[in-house]
């Protein structure tokens, strides 16, 4: 429990936070299906929703580069320093870790496969192989709290937790957690999530590894300052 007498628990982003890349962009960038640029350019500049924007992107791929695109990104990604350390910590303090991402299940599960990560502890996209393209399937869309069309839409997942009960602590770095950074009590940020705290004034506290998260937590709950 916090000094607010509420229980603490982790949304955790995944692309460019538990990994050191953001995988879809890396596939995007080394596979260069044709028409992808503007659709990313769109995404990111929020002409588009998210969900829209991977939606058309991975389509433009062939469901038969299924598994070539899996080995590259099982191959590339890279896990963040202090992962498996600060999962260990937050087990030993009963902490409840939730991985809130908008990578697609065919990726995401292998690369967490090793951590041992409840299944109902991972929120992602999916994907069908069965036509012709990739399609990204959307198992946990946006409700009542939240209109942007997230696809993964990690305000739904918090909203699992009132806000009254639960001190909920945010992980990560870009555009997918902005919205989720907005409903959090306690933001650890890198990169333009980092930027976007600034400007919307959230509390946050920038990171670069997992060890660093898990110094200033492990401070704030010795203190009682969470």
């Amino acid at each position: 429990m916090t000094a607010q007498g509420k229980t603490p628990v982790i949304f955790c982003d995944f692309d460019g936070t538990i990994t050191n890349n953001d995988n879809i962009v890396a596939i995007m960038k080394h596979f260069k299906p044709e028409g992808y640029e503007g659709i990313m350019k769109d995404t990111v500049e929020r002409t588009i929703s998210i969900r829209e924007g991977v939606g058309r992107m991975f389509a433009l791929f062939p469901s038969s580069m299924k598994e070539e695109i899996t080995s590259f990104v099982l191959e590339h990604a890279g896990i963040r320093e202090g992962f498996d350390a600060f999962l260990e910590y937050l087990k030993q303090e009963s902490i409840e870790f939730f991985v809130t991402s908008g990578g697609i299940d065919f990726f995401v599960d292998p690369i967490l496969k090793p951590y041992g990560i409840p299944a109902d502890h991972i929120f992602c996209n999916g994907s069908n192989f069965e036509g012709d393209t990739i399609e990204i399937t959307w198992p946990h869309p946006c409700k009542d709290s939240c209109t942007n069309d997230c696809g993964m839409c990690k305000v739904t997942v918090m909203d699992r937790f009132p806000a009254d009960q639960y001190y909920r602590i945010l992980i990560g770095d870009s555009l997918t957690d902005f919205e989720g950074a907005k409903q959090a009590d306690l933001v650890y940020s890198r990169s333009t999530l980092t930027e976007q705290c600034r400007k919307l004034g959230v509390h946050h506290v920038p990171f670069e590894t997992f060890t660093d998260i898990y110094a200033d937590l492990n401070d704030k709950l010795k203190q009682g300052v969470l």
